[in-house]
């Protein structure tokens, strides 16, 4: 069966996040459903955020020609979901946190090199890609959604079974034939050494702190917001709901950032993204009344998505030998190193200080605010 690219790439986000909108809200609810405790929660978590880390940063920039994409996303999506079903061999500490590793190895791939598949496919036929990747966003809001609601009529066995067939429509997905096949170029060129990367790290490290500190404040948000408003009394449905508002507020600022920040700089952006940051981390530590939760959801599009936007647009002013590589450095230090480091922090500090743990989290994003880079990268008509 052969399916027009632009909707290939579609429905790749969309599975794609189906399955991340299950595992990022409710996988600890399963590990606490399978009998662990916080701080070992936060150490299982922790492992798969460091393989995330490492699979981003080993795995996804050895794909060096776009025309070996598509098979490396199917084997990436296979061995993901052999993963997955040994979840449902055993629950021993253990043998989680062995395949805990093995699942975000391969898993956390998929979006950079759909995102290099997506640059690709921009070159050779004509695709919006903000409205592709909508997709993804769209299909995160309804996977969370529908794993709340089936936990609270169920139970938290709900998860893994959900996340199951998540992965394997995934795969299944990615197994039908585009109708343009990506182009590759010949360039056969080592791997850049050690001394190449450690420079590229010493010439952005206000970038990369900075980025680090936004995104690894969202730790104990991803790993423990739903045991901590299931505890203050809201039904895994609420829960979902909740994690689905923020989401639907990235919808919207990922659709209307080019009239919403075409004149902001990227060090503008990380500034407005800390400033959310201690607001909402500050929320969540003080109340878990509905009224301001909502609000602290809402923040989420400051918090993550103003963020991510502004990596994107300082990468992107990079000069062109610079952009891949700093894109999977991003990827590997900000949304996989960093939130590894303080998950297992914020496991610790849940476990002892509950709600104060988003107090910490407050506190972390702080410094971004002293840290941003001062280059300018100004968005693109």
């Amino acid at each position: 069966m052969v399916l027009h690219s632009t909707r290939w790439l579609a429905l790749s986000y969309f599975t794609y996040f189906f399955s991340y909108g299950i595992f990022l809200p409710f996988w600890s609810v399963w590990l606490d459903g399978v009998g662990l405790t916080p701080e070992t929660i936060g150490i299982v978590l922790g492992a798969g955020l460091v393989a995330r880390f490492l699979g981003s940063l080993l795995i996804a920039p050895r794909v060096s020609d776009p025309s070996r994409l598509i098979s490396a996303l199917r084997i990436l999506a296979l061995l993901t979901l052999v993963f997955v079903l040994a979840f449902h061999a055993g629950s021993h500490v253990a043998w989680l946190l062995v395949v805990m590793v093995g699942f975000n190895l391969f898993f956390s791939p998929l979006v950079p090199l759909t995102d290099a598949l997506a640059g690709t496919w921009q070159k050779q036929i004509s695709m919006d890609y903000g409205r592709v990747r909508l997709w993804g966003s769209i299909a995160f809001v309804i996977g969370s959604a529908l794993t709340g609601k089936l936990v609270n009529m169920f139970d938290y066995r709900a998860v893994l079974l959900l996340l199951s067939l998540g992965v394997a429509s995934m795969l299944l997905g990615m197994l039908l034939r585009p109708s343009v096949m990506p182009q590759g170029e010949s360039r056969q060129q080592d791997a850049p050494g050690w001394s190449a990367w450690r420079k590229l790290i010493v010439q952005n490290w206000r970038f990369l702190a900075c980025v680090s500190l936004l995104q690894g404040a969202h730790a104990a948000y991803y790993g423990f917001s739903a045991i901590y408003w299931q505890g203050a009394g809201y039904s895994s449905s609420a829960v979902g709901y909740l994690w689905s508002l923020g989401v639907v507020a990235e919808v919207v600022i990922f659709a209307l950032s080019n009239k919403l920040f075409r004149r902001f700089s990227a060090s503008d952006l990380l500034l407005l993204s800390a400033v959310c940051g201690v607001v909402r981390w500050g929320l969540m530590a003080w109340t878990t009344e509905l009224p301001w939760l909502i609000v602290a959801q809402i923040l989420h599009c400051g918090t993550f998505t103003v963020c991510h936007l502004a990596a994107m647009r300082y990468i992107s002013a990079r000069q062109s030998g610079e952009v891949i590589r700093l894109q999977a450095v991003y990827s590997a230090i900000a949304m996989g190193g960093s939130i590894a480091v303080m998950t297992v922090f914020a496991g610790f500090l849940y476990q002892h200080l509950q709600q104060g743990v988003f107090w910490v989290m407050a506190l972390v994003a702080l410094p971004a605010l002293l840290l941003r880079p001062g280059v300018a990268a100004q968005a693109r008509d």
